[in-house]
């Protein structure tokens, strides 16, 4: 008994470490799970997601991003134009005190990466610094995932942040 306790709880540990991994703090702000999507091979861009949290009643503004997998980073938005979901560039992502904003695909906000170096493969990673107008840069690393398990793994990672 006090075996297969232990192989779950090892097993808990183990599944749970990559998540953990995935938490950057600058003073007062977290961002959690960042990931990208694959992109397909003749596709020369992607996108990436992230949640952002601030733990205080100072609001920031997230200005800027960069990766050396991509040319240029845009801060992104989708939103409905009639019966169509337009995408667009915004000059900045408003990040509200004690507030998640959470970024997720299929709408909103999100970090488009355009001339990509390479297609990005599932199981990639590669380095992404956020610079924010008060709080500066983070430096943050992620991970390429399919839609739907960047969706299940920040999920997760949420419900723990909130319980």
């Amino acid at each position: 008994m006090r075996s297969l306790f232990l192989l779950m709880l090892a097993t808990a540990l183990s599944m749970s470490a990559p998540a953990m991994a995935q938490e950057y703090r600058l003073n007062d702000l977290l961002i959690t799970h960042p990931f990208a999507t694959p992109s397909p091979p003749s596709v020369d861009h992607a996108a990436v997601y992230v949640d952002i949290s601030i733990a205080s009643e100072d609001p920031d503004v997230l200005v800027e991003a960069s990766t050396p997998v991509s040319a240029t980073v845009e801060l992104h938005d989708m939103a409905m134009d009639g019966s169509t979901m337009r995408m667009f560039p915004v000059p900045q992502i408003e990040v509200p005190a004690s507030t998640l904003l959470t970024m997720r695909p299929g709408g909103g906000y999100h970090l488009m990466l355009l001339d990509l170096v390479a297609p990005l493969r599932e199981g990639d990673s590669f380095p992404m610094t956020l610079t924010f107008a008060e709080r500066g840069e983070i430096d943050i690393h992620v991970r390429v995932q399919s839609a739907g398990d960047g969706r299940a793994d920040a999920g997760e990672l949420l419900h723990r942040h909130r319980h």
